[in-house]
């Protein structure tokens, strides 16, 4: 137990900055529903993301044991798609803002439509949760290789529920800052309490904001970590360049490039739809 502790001990550091990351990417993939469905919303992605490490687990101790090749070609493969996803949230917020197309939602949209706007942007959530839920598993996997097969399921899938719980925790908070502003407000109770309410009120927008710059940028940073860990000729081509640089502009790189590949390809099948 001594040793699976100090285990685990190592594999919660390692894995401590792709969880700062995941805290941001999904506090911004978690935000942008109504006020109402904010808790439901965030439960069913928290479920989702339960489900997802549950199928990661088993397959990833199997394929490390017989097929540890393929644990690296999966992780290139997210690595692919969370810098596209980047990529592509950054083309969209300067060539096509979606600031009307939420202010229609809260106006217009009736429940059907906004039920489907809901399940998209959860698939969404659920997808880019999946890809670093691998980062993660395969991260805290790498710290216990050398441990009896035991010690590595109890290990690993700790990290995985601490990683779960530990983030959506945090994002839940974070969604329902508003909503507790807003009880300190009408509560009255004292000034400060009112001034600290109006603090939290005001300040949820801002924190979705930033929450969503960082969320951004932790795509990058995550997609070129990979891309720089598993393939020797980019991490011997940028050796000696701060490691966060190198992940950041990699990750800008290959995500544009996926951007420019991936586009054109889906606006031939919407066009072929259409017709």
């Amino acid at each position: 137990m001594d040793d699976v502790a100090s285990m685990t001990k190592i594999a919660t550091k390692k894995t401590a900055g792709i969880l700062g990351d995941d805290l941001a990417v999904n506090a911004e993939k978690s935000s942008g529903f109504l006020n109402k469905r904010e808790l439901p919303v965030l439960w069913k992605i928290t479920k989702g993301s339960f489900l997802n490490k549950l199928i990661i687990l088993p397959v990833a101790f199997l394929l490390s044991t017989f097929v540890p090749l393929a644990v690296t070609i999966i992780l290139l493969f997210g690595g692919l798609y969370l810098a596209y996803e980047g990529a592509h949230k950054v083309y969209h917020t300067f060539f096509h803002s979606d600031k009307k197309q939420v202010q229609k939602l809260h106006e217009e949209l009736n429940e059907d439509d906004y039920q489907v706007y809901e399940n998209t942007k959860v698939k969404s959530a659920l997808l880019v949760d999946f890809i670093l839920s691998i980062e993660i598993i395969i991260i805290a996997l790498s710290t216990v290789t050398e441990a009896e097969m035991m010690a590595q399921i109890f290990v690993v899938s700790f990290i995985a529920i601490l990683a779960t719980v530990g983030v959506y925790g945090v994002v839940a908070l974070i969604v329902r800052m508003d909503d507790v502003g807003y009880r300190m407000i009408k509560s009255n109770s004292s000034e400060f309490s009112t001034r600290i309410g109006n603090l939290l009120v005001k300040g949820l927008p801002w924190v979705i904001k930033t929450l969503s710059f960082v969320g951004t940028v932790a795509l990058f940073l995550v997609s070129g970590g990979i891309f720089r860990h598993n393939i020797d000729f980019i991490h011997d081509l940028v050796h000696g360049i701060p490691p966060i640089l190198n992940d950041l502009v990699l990750g800008l790189v290959i995500g544009f490039i996926v951007l420019l590949l991936v586009e054109p390809v889906k606006r031939i099948v919407v066009k072929s739809k259409a017709e």
